[in-house]
């Protein structure tokens, strides 16, 4: 009778498929944890009926919601450094040099950033109501430079290689050093774009609201997009885990079938 034992391959397929499938499955465990938490927030836009709930509540303030609005200057804009016509109200300017530095270990240019400058400049802006003209309620965003989130459009980015003459070329060989190019960009938060806040909102003098960081210890957070966009990219990636886990799952019932049949199945079907 030949050895009915599996490849040692399939074995470690099987085991290496068991291993993603459990850890595919705590990730979409957490995220749905996540989006439990997360359809807990209250959603408010700034309008009479934010208002009437901060009058009514404790203190004159929300704990923890999400604000979504459009964007709007305070007073005086920042105007792009590098794009005609381009206003917002936060502005981040990076300028990078990009290096190759030689390496007498592995006898290669290695490339590495030097110099990075970072200038970051921000306004008074406030979230009104999308539409309209003119907005009877704002709320202010306060710190808008301390909140996590990816809200910032990029504007502009270029690269600028280096000119290399012979006399450069020979100094370079004797340091080891050589500058390859230098990377302007340019991002910004834009007037008139969609926003939403998270965090702790307060009412000031009867109409002044601002939203901040929370004091209970929460993230304060900006997003480039309404609300349910947010939430329909947490729920795609909770799906995105759960097929992974799926997937991973049926690749180790399979193989493990097929030891199974091969060790157990009719003994015609043996091999002899």
């Amino acid at each position: 009778m030949g050895d009915s034992s599996p490849h040692p391959l399939v074995l470690i397929g099987m085991g290496t498929s068991i291993a993603f499938s459990g850890l595919f499955y705590n990730l979409y465990r957490g995220k749905k944890e996540e989006i439990k938490l997360l359809k807990k927030i209250p959603v408010f836009k700034p309008d009479d009926h934010l208002l009437k709930v901060l009058n009514a509540s404790s203190h004159k303030r929300l704990q923890y919601v999400a604000v979504e609005g459009v964007v709007q200057a305070d007073g005086e804009v920042l105007q792009s450094k590098f794009v005609p016509r381009c206003h917002g109200v936060i502005q981040k300017v990076v300028v990078e040099e990009h290096w190759k530095y030689w390496s007498h270990v592995t006898r290669t240019w290695n490339s590495r950033t030097i110099n990075k400058n970072e200038t970051n400049n921000s306004v008074p802006f406030s979230l009104v109501q999308p539409g309209s003209y003119i907005a009877d309620v704002h709320v202010k965003v306060q710190n808008p430079l301390e909140a996590s989130g990816c809200y910032m459009e990029r504007v502009y980015s270029k690269m600028r290689h280096a000119q290399e003459g012979l006399a450069e070329m020979v100094a370079q060989g004797l340091s080891g050093e050589k500058p390859v190019a230098m990377v302007e960009s340019e991002q910004m938060l834009r007037v008139g774009s969609s926003l939403t806040g998270l965090g702790e909102v307060v009412l000031e003098g009867g109409r002044v609201v601002s939203l901040r960081a929370p004091q209970d210890g929460r993230s304060y957070i900006l997003l480039p997009s309404d609300y349910r966009s947010f939430m329909d990219r947490h729920e795609a990636s909770a799906s995105m885990w759960k097929t992974l886990s799926a997937v991973t799952g049926l690749t180790a019932a399979s193989l493990f079938a097929g030891i199974l049949y091969k060790a157990f199945g009719k003994p015609d079907d043996r091999p002899r």
